[in-house]
């Protein structure tokens, strides 16, 4: 047989699909190795493409073999730096795609809108493997990690947990006692015997602004109860809504003595001490980026805890390839003005 009729002849697709009973579409997803097949089915699609003549069976062995998984990363949106700086990092991974690295996406969504949260989660589910992705504790948001998580997809929030049986793994730090050790850092700096201290947050529909909170405000309580807490404002992690706050704050608060911002955007809140002439009050951020580290050098702002991305970034991928392992929480760097590390760019 000549060439050209070996090319006439040559199953396709659509034969495969004929003969195996099932929808094309079902034969391109099982051929090219998507979700959304049952196994036994998938396994009667490769017999009748061994039988067919369409796959070899040095074919078929490679779809035995196990493969990397589909990774989404789903990360909120607007102006936190942090946040700007790990959407990089990620696509910077995607843009490797080294072989037998998982296959990645990043997306940015809406940062305290739960509908498009739960939209996102739905959405990616029906490619991903596994999801990564920051817990906005909200109804509509729970209800979409139930769905999506019956159905199959690993599920791993970062940074702020969810506390979602869903959920089958956290990863980032032990936000209560973050939320102590800045209420202890701040109450030690602070010098004046009496005096307001307040906090900003991005939302408290992120637990992890929530568990801060309590944590600061329960060393506060127990060690410093000569400084009185003002109140958690919540900026959304915007540099200027975080400004806003603080001007506010001082207006209000002459005796202000003491700012921890349990969010991002920290760059704000320094904006607004230095234009105010406020570098008596003792200020604790998250998030070591081109602003906190600017404001650091000024004197600004005097300590950072902070989260190594790349780090994250490891932990996530490691907990949804191996879901069944145990995940600690992730390390926390303390930066002050004399332990800065040196910039990377």
């Amino acid at each position: 047989m000549s060439e050209v009729s070996e090319q006439l002849f040559r199953p396709q697709l659509s034969d495969l699909a004929a003969r195996a009973g099932v929808s094309l579409a079902t034969v391109d997803r099982v051929i090219n190795r998507r979700k959304g097949v049952k196994e036994r089915t998938r396994r009667h699609v490769l017999s009748v493409a061994r039988d067919i003549g369409l796959l070899s069976a040095e074919d078929l062995a490679a779809f035995d073999a196990t493969r990397p998984p589909n990774i989404v990363f789903l990360l909120p949106s607007g102006s936190n730096p942090y946040l700007r700086l790990l959407g990089e990092m990620v696509r910077a991974r995607v843009a490797q795609n080294s072989e037998g690295a998982p296959e990645l996406r990043c997306f940015f969504i809406e940062g305290f809108d739960p509908t498009a949260l739960a939209d996102a989660l739905r959405r990616n589910a029906r490619w991903a493997d596994g999801i990564a992705f920051f817990g906005l504790d909200h109804p509509d948001v729970r209800e979409a990690v139930s769905d999506v998580a019956r159905a199959g997809t690993q599920l791993v929030s970062i940074v702020s947990d969810l506390g979602h049986p869903g959920v089958s793994a956290y990863v980032g730090m032990e936000n209560r006692g973050v939320g102590r050790s800045a209420g202890y850092l701040l109450g030690r700096f602070v010098t004046h015997k009496t005096g307001a201290v307040a906090l900003v947050a991005g939302s408290r529909h992120y637990r992890a602004h929530s568990e801060r909170e309590a944590g600061f405000l329960s060393i506060q309580e127990e060690l410093f109860p000569h400084l009185r807490v003002v109140g958690m404002r919540e900026g959304h992690d915007d540099s200027g809504q975080n400004y806003r706050h603080t001007v506010e704050l001082l207006e209000q608060h002459p005796d202000l003595v003491g700012i921890y911002n349990v969010g991002g955007s920290s760059g704000g809140i320094a904006r607004a001490l230095s234009e105010h002439q406020r570098h008596d009050i003792v200020f604790i951020g998250h998030g070591l980026t081109p602003d906190t580290r600017r404001a650091l050098l000024q004197g600004t702002l005097d300590v950072v805890f902070n989260t190594d991305p790349a780090a994250l970034i490891d932990r996530a991928i490691a907990a949804i390839r191996s879901p069944e392992a145990a995940v600690p929480p992730i390390k926390l760097d303390i930066v002050l003005r004399e332990n800065l590390p040196p910039s990377e760019g």
